[in-house]
C-alpha cells in the first residue's frame, strides 16, 4: 500500500516540475549547431579555402610591402601623406608615434598588426558599403539585416574564432576574416543611415534635372552621405585594431600576440608594450579618418599639395617679374 508520505513527495515534486520545466528538457542546440558547422566543413570547405586565396594575397602584399620599406623612409613617408589627408598637426602625431613605436623594439609587429588591420578595412569598405547601399534602396533588405546585424554585435568577439578555425584554419588569414567579420557591422548601420538621411529636396531636384537612379546615387547621395559613411570606416578600425589580441589566439603574430604572450607569462611589461602599441596605432588612424570625414576643404588645397603650389606660384611671379 502506497503511503501518504509517498503521495506527498509525488506531488511536491510534480508541482516542482510544473514550476520549474526547464529540468525536464534542454534544447540540444550546442549539438544542433555542431552537426550544422560539421555538414558546412565537410561539403563547403572548397568554397572557403578559395575565398581564402584573395584575402591570402591582399595580406602578405601589404604586409611584404610594409616590412620591405625601411622604417625611416616609411615614417616620412606615412607622415607626408597624413599631412596631405589630415593636417600638420596629425602628420607630427604620425612621425612622433611611428618614432616611438620603433624605439620599443616592436615595429615588425606594428607593421604585421597594420597590414592585418588594414586589409580587414578594404574587405569592411568591399562589401560593408555595398550592403549599407542596397539597405538603404530596399527596406525588405533594411528589415532582414537588422537582426543579422544585431547578433553581429552582441556576440562575444572570442565566438567568431570556432567557426573560422573550422573552415578556414589557424594563422593570419582566419584571423582577418575573423576580424572583417567583427567590424562590418558599423559601417553597414551608418553607410544605411547616411544615405537614408540625405535631404529629400537634394534628391528631387537631381530628378527634376533628368538624372538617372544610378547617377543620383553616385553625384548626390554617397556624396551627402559621405561623413556617416567615414565614420562607419573609423569605427571599423577600432574594431579591427581591439580584435587583433583576440585573433592572436588563433596564432596571428603582431601586437596582440605580444598582450598575449605577456598575459600568459604574467609578464606585465611585455603586455603593457603590446597593447600600448595598439592604442597608438588605432588613435594615429582614428584621427586620419575623422579629419577626412570633418575636412571641408577639397585634398587639393592643403598639404604637401598646397605648399609645392604656393612655391611654384612664387616661382612663376618671380620668372614674371623679372622678365619684365
Amino acid at each position: 500500500m502506497i503511503g501518504f508520505d509517498y503521495i506527498i513527495a509525488e506531488t511536491v515534486s510534480g508541482f516542482d516540475a510544473i514550476l520549474n520545466p526547464f529540468e525536464l528538457y534542454t534544447l540540444p542546440l550546442d549539438d544542433w549547431i555542431a552537426i550544422a558547422v560539421e555538414f558546412v566543413v565537410d561539403n563547403f570547405r572548397p568554397l572557403f579555402q578559395a575565398i581564402r586565396v584573395p584575402v591570402e594575397l591582399v595580406l602578405n602584399s601589404i604586409e611584404s610591402l610594409f616590412i620591405a620599406i625601411p622604417p625611416l623612409i616609411f615614417i616620412v613617408v606615412l607622415g607626408l601623406i597624413t599631412w596631405q589627408i589630415g593636417g600638420r598637426a596629425i602628420a607630427i602625431y604620425a612621425i612622433l608615434t611611428l618614432t616611438f613605436i620603433g624605439f620599443l623594439g616592436i615595429w615588425k609587429a606594428a607593421m604585421v598588426t597594420l597590414s592585418l588591420v588594414l586589409t580587414a578595412v578594404i574587405l569592411c569598405a568591399i562589401v560593408g558599403i555595398p550592403v549599407g547601399i542596397l539597405a538603404a534602396k530596399n527596406d525588405r533588405i533594411d528589415r532582414g539585416l537588422r537582426p543579422l546585424l544585431d547578433t553581429m554585435q552582441t556576440l562575444p568577439a572570442f565566438v567568431y574564432l570556432v567557426p573560422v578555425v573550422m573552415l578556414f584554419g589557424i594563422g593570419r588569414v582566419p584571423g582577418t576574416i575573423a576580424t572583417f567579420i567583427f567590424a562590418v557591422p558599423p559601417l553597414i548601420r551608418l553607410t544605411n543611415l547616411g544615405i537614408r538621411q540625405v535631404s529629400p529636396e537634394a534628391v528631387e531636384a537631381a530628378i527634376a534635372f533628368g538624372s538617372t537612379p544610378r547617377q543620383i546615387l553616385w553625384n548626390v547621395q554617397l556624396p551627402l552621405s559621405l561623413p556617416a559613411i567615414l565614420t562607419g570606416m573609423n569605427q571599423a578600425i577600432v574594431l579591427a585594431l581591439s580584435m587583433s589580441v583576440i585573433a592572436s589566439m588563433i596564432a596571428v603574430e603582431g601586437l596582440g600576440q605580444l598582450v598575449l604572450q605577456g598575459v600568459g607569462r604574467l609578464d606585465v611589461g611585455l603586455a603593457a608594450v603590446g597593447g600600448l602599441g595598439i592604442v597608438l596605432i588605432a588613435i594615429l588612424l582614428d584621427r586620419i579618418a575623422t579629419a577626412i570625414a570633418e575636412s571641408g576643404e577639397s585634398w587639393r588645397d592643403r598639404g604637401i599639395i598646397k605648399l609645392l603650389s604656393r612655391h611654384r606660384k612664387r616661382s612663376q611671379d618671380a620668372i614674371n617679374y623679372s622678365s619684365r
